[in-house]
């Protein structure tokens, strides 16, 4: 199977651009049924939440999915409390020591053996469609070899530069680029990234007016994004999954790596049909993330993986 990768870097998405995106991977076949439907997946990510301040500012549309799911602000991510180790563990389902990274600097990764879920759906279902949009660039950019965690073996990737574009203005291209995508294309599971939150945070040191309103940006990019999983013509035919979650909390002076309570919690949301069975919450860590995803689209977990997650849906 041809692997075409869409790359969209410092420029805006244009409509020529949005066709040509939304005409890559269209991952053509046959899909696992279920009594709800096609199972589907929309992981978003968005960088550097506090589930505290999450909680004390506007945002209808986490609220609704979190109102009609399953949602915890108590999970646990990874030591140390960076980007690169807490992607990486979101995305793979095993913690830094198994996947190996412990930096930004992605040194050590082991994605070969631990690669992340849109990975393993192409391994295990490739008639399956994946599909990534991002704007923060060592996820799917750096030195092959063994590579990124999000590797041009996914269907179709697009990538802004958020330093380049500055954060805000990324983070609606990379929202842009994944709504052009759901209306034009037929994926099957969809990672989304979001940064401007823990862009904002670091460059004004604190978790004020300017890191709330990233926040508040952010849940209206999301609110998009449902809109456009709903809008599809086979959504009655489709069952979704809806996880949203962050790779780590911070400070009040906007700084995280650390193993405080305010570093190390993030909340994990979870939004479907495929919820109304789920227990309530119980612990849960970053790690689990990528297991749900897989256990939704019906792929066996392989014992041999050496996973470390849990799907959410299972007691605890």
């Amino acid at each position: 199977m041809v692997k075409i990768t869409c790359r969209a870097l410092l420029a805006p998405l244009s409509l020529a651009a949005s066709l040509f995106v939304t005409s890559c991977g269209d991952g053509q076949g046959s899909r696992g049924e279920t009594s709800r439907g096609s199972p589907r997946v929309l992981l978003i990510g968005i960088d550097g939440v506090r589930p505290d301040v999450l909680a004390e500012v506007p945002t209808p549309n986490i609220d609704a999915l979190a109102a009609a799911g399953w949602y915890t602000a108590e999970a646990r991510t990874t030591t140390p409390s960076v980007s690169g180790p807490s992607w990486s563990s979101m995305l793979t389902g095993v913690w830094p020591g198994k996947h190996g990274v412990t930096n930004n600097n992605f040194t050590g990764r082991n994605y070969a053996q631990y690669p992340s879920f849109l990975t393993r759906v192409e391994q295990t279902r490739p008639e399956l469609a994946t599909f990534a949009a991002l704007d923060w660039l060592p996820l799917a950019e750096l030195p092959d070899d063994p590579g990124p965690v999000l590797p041009p073996a996914i269907d179709t990737r697009v990538t802004f530069d958020g330093y380049e574009h500055g954060w805000a203005e990324a983070d609606g291209m990379v929202t842009e680029a994944a709504v052009a995508h759901l209306r034009e294309a037929d994926p099957d599971a969809l990672f989304v990234y979001l940064g401007d939150p823990d862009e904002t945070s670091h460059r004004h040191g604190s978790i004020g007016t300017e890191y709330r309103d990233a926040i508040a940006l952010s849940d209206r990019h999301v609110g998009m994004l449902i809109d456009a999983v709903r809008a599809r013509p086979t959504h009655p035919d489709e069952d979704w999954l809806i996880l949203i979650s962050t790779d780590h909390g911070r400070r009040p002076d906007g700084g995280h790596g650390g193993d405080s309570p305010e570093e190390m919690t993030i909340f994990i949301l979870a939004s479907g049909p495929a919820t109304a069975d789920w227990p309530e919450p119980g612990p849960a860590g970053i790690v689990d993330v990528a297991v749900t995803a897989l256990a939704h689209l019906g792929i066996e977990i392989d014992p041999a993986w050496g996973l470390d997650g849990r799907p959410l849906g299972t007691e605890r």
